[in-house]
């Protein structure tokens, strides 16, 4: 456990360079202390009074206007005692010193709801999964941290996006499955099983980009980085998106198979490598449907709003429009690399197991 952490403090330690605050926009916390209602000919204005929280201008007050114009997706209601983030521009007009910047409101302060929710999460997973459980939080930061640290500065940087997906899931295939299997042959076999699944989910998303004419740009999020670079390689970025969602399904099915062939072989050691992959394959049968349901259901519970937009449409547009086709196109290619990986890795970990009878833990 302790040569992966080193690794993990290694690998950020060389990545973090890479990340750069210079191009975050700046933002503080407010919270709202007076609202006046004022009706227009199209929208109803809110001119709010909004005490900073925190920055240079901490405990100043400003009026900021909030415009309500009767769309949900746009209008940001508020109430007196909200907190609020707060974007800050630099304004023209710099002859005072304390209106040398213009506050607007972005939206409402919800990380205290998430930290709840996160706190919650662990608690419960060290009280279930006790050691098994904190190896797992290790593993979820070390996972998040791979992303943050070194698919977005590649992605950024101009690397391709299939390659640097390819890796970052390798990555955190072999810090997750070590961490929380230990160092043994069952997890070895998961990591191979997982890492060729992965490689081959990615072949087939370039496939599947390429005859289906796919653009890259399925919501709104990816117009607005497009705006902002329009230099990435959306196609590219469609595809990694596509292998780092197969890849927690993918792990889990290694998993399940390669523990299932250790624990068999361990009952019985006399079983051959054909009697080894012929029990996997069977344990094999019964993830395939219930794995490859729950990614479907992902896939159809993340685009709810797209499914039911399908009533109001002719089938024939609907299922060829590019953000439905992208949609369905990554839930089938995640459920056709979950296949793969069953007999990948039913047959290296029947070979793996058999061949070293000596269990590695730590």
């Amino acid at each position: 456990m302790r040569k992966i952490i080193i690794l993990i403090l290694l690998l950020f330690g060389l990545v973090s360079p890479v990340l750069s605050e210079e191009n975050i926009l700046r933002s503080e916390t407010g919270v709202i202390t007076n609202i006046h209602y004022e009706d227009t000919e199209q929208s109803t204005k809110q001119e709010v009074t909004v005490k900073i929280l925190t920055g240079e201008f901490k405990g100043s007050e400003r009026i900021i206007d909030n415009m309500l114009t009767g769309n949900p997706a746009y209008d940001i209601h508020l109430t007196k005692g909200d907190k609020v983030i707060l974007h800050a521009e630099a304004n023209s007009d710099t002859v005072a010193v304390a209106n040398d910047v213009d506050f607007f409101i972005a939206d409402i302060k919800r990380d205290k709801q998430i930290w709840l929710y996160t706190g919650i999460f662990c608690t419960l997973l060290l009280l279930i999964g006790r050691k098994k459980g904190l190896r797992s939080i290790i593993a979820i930061l070390a996972t998040l941290g791979l992303i943050f640290s070194i698919l977005i500065p590649m992605i950024l940087n101009g690397l391709c996006p299939i390659a640097s997906a390819v890796l970052t899931g390798i990555l955190s295939t072999v810090i997750t499955i070590y961490l929380v299997g230990g160092f043994n042959s069952k997890s070895s076999s998961a990591i191979i099983g997982t890492s060729v699944s992965l490689i081959f989910a990615g072949l087939l998303s370039i496939i599947a980009i390429y005859f289906a004419h796919l653009t890259g740009f399925a919501g709104e999020e990816n117009m607005f980085l497009y705006a902002v670079r329009p230099d990435l390689n959306f196609t590219g970025i469609l595809s990694a998106s596509m292998i780092i969602a197969a890849l927690g399904a993918l792990m889990d099915t290694a998993v399940s198979i390669a523990s299932t062939i250790n624990e068999i072989h361990e009952t019985d050691n006399s079983l051959s490598v054909k009697e080894l992959f012929k029990s996997g394959m069977n344990v094999g049968h019964d993830i395939i449907g219930t794995m490859s349901n729950t990614l479907i259901l992902v896939y159809l519970g993340s685009s709810l709003p797209l499914v039911l937009l399908s009533n109001n449409i002719d089938l024939n547009k609907f299922f060829n429009l590019n953000q439905v086709a992208t949609e369905i196109l990554s839930a089938l290619i995640g459920s056709i690399a979950i296949l793969m990986c069953v007999p990948i890795t039913a047959i290296v970990a029947s070979v793996l197991i058999k061949k070293h009878k000596e269990k590695v833990t730590f």
